[in-house]
């Protein structure tokens, strides 16, 4: 019973350090992470390539160049929504002043609230609130700068990865006896293939997004529902800012089409809804299930990512428990381990 204690309580301090360590790193586990990310998922093509006879270190370069160029695609995108917004704004803004006056005559005949009284709760509202704004415009900015950070950084970190994955495999065999050399080899394989299979649990993930949020955006009407509702789902790759930037057009447009706030409120509650149900229920089932880990795993990942690295560790943190249950699955003694993550209590096995 002691021993178990003891047993427990190093556990419990490697845990924890581990949190700290992962916490206070960030800045540096991040950028590698993603990188690793995008050198598992381009692996293949550059393996293909070469086998082609294509150079080495080209056909890195262009297989890494390939994906950011997609990403880089996701950010026009979202500027493309933020300028389409902005050209909508002068009418937007009228629509909101006589919102706002209609509101205010409302008020005063309803409530016998005059206008000067009304004018005063608005300016001290708008004071304590100015600083909660210039702190929300100041993260952002600071966000969008390490966002730019990364995107330069990230890409060569993956080209040196790719570039020197034999001396990375070398040296990773070197603290193994030869005898788990094949499980070791198995390990890589099975890990290249679950980010794989997590990159297409995400595609699938989109795909339903984007068609709850285009029914959505029909059932109230809003022109052209389904661009709206795929760029939304898109965009959600960006943590919360993806898609708060996706739903400001359809808000606008729905305001300025209908004059009334009803349908704006309605753009916000199907966005709303379809979110949470994709944070809950489509995202922890869909990739949970392509990676073979159950629902609640996935859930307790994505939060304490979201803890940790924030958005990003939303992100990261579900292909690193799958790789924690590809090492499970083949290690003597770690046989609980596999069970808790799994979707029907783990593979066990005895190799």
């Amino acid at each position: 019973m002691i021993a178990n204690r003891s047993d427990f309580a190093n556990y419990l301090i490697c845990f924890v350090l581990g949190g700290v360590v992962l916490y206070i790193g960030k800045p540096l586990f991040i950028p590698l992470s993603f990188a690793l990310l995008i050198s598992f998922i381009v692996y293949p093509a550059v393996k293909w390539m070469q086998q082609k006879g294509v150079p080495g270190m080209l056909a890195i370069i262009a297989a890494v160049s390939v994906v950011m160029l997609l990403l880089l695609a996701l950010v026009a995108l979202l500027l493309q929504q933020i300028v389409s917004f902005a050209s909508e704004w002068d009418t937007l803004s009228t629509q909101l002043l006589e919102s706002i006056l209609a509101g205010s005559r409302y008020i005063n005949e309803h409530f016998h609230i005059t206008q000067e009284q009304q004018e005063e709760w608005f300016s001290t509202a708008l004071k304590n609130s100015t600083a909660g704004i210039l702190s929300l415009i100041k993260n952002l900015l600071f966000t969008s700068g390490i966002s730019f950070v990364l995107m330069v950084i990230i890409p060569v970190y993956a080209v040196l990865i790719l570039h020197y994955r034999g001396v990375f495999v070398e040296v990773l065999f070197s603290f193994f006896p030869s005898e788990k050399r094949v499980v070791l080899q198995e390990i890589l394989f099975e890990t290249i293939h679950q980010y794989h299979n997590f990159i297409r649990g995400m595609l699938i993930v989109y795909l339903i997004v984007g068609i709850l949020n285009s029914i959505g955006l029909l059932m109230l009407g809003i022109e052209r529902a389904f661009f709206f509702g795929f760029i939304a789902s898109i965009l959600t790759f960006i943590p919360y800012v993806g898609i708060m930037v996706a739903a400001l057009l359809p808000i606008a447009v729905s305001w300025i089409t209908y004059d009334s706030a009803w349908y704006p409120i309605g753009v916000i509650a199907v966005f709303s809804v379809v979110q949470y149900l994709e944070a809950n229920v489509i995202y922890p089932y869909v990739v949970g299930s392509r990676l073979h880990l159950n629902t609640l795993v996935i859930l307790v990942a994505v939060i304490a990512g979201g803890i940790l690295w924030g958005g990003s560790g939303m992100i990261l943190f579900i292909p690193f428990v799958a790789i924690i249950k590809l090492i499970a699955d083949r290690t003597n003694g770690w046989e609980p381990v596999a069970r808790l993550l799994g979707e029907q209590g783990g593979r066990l096995t005895t190799k």
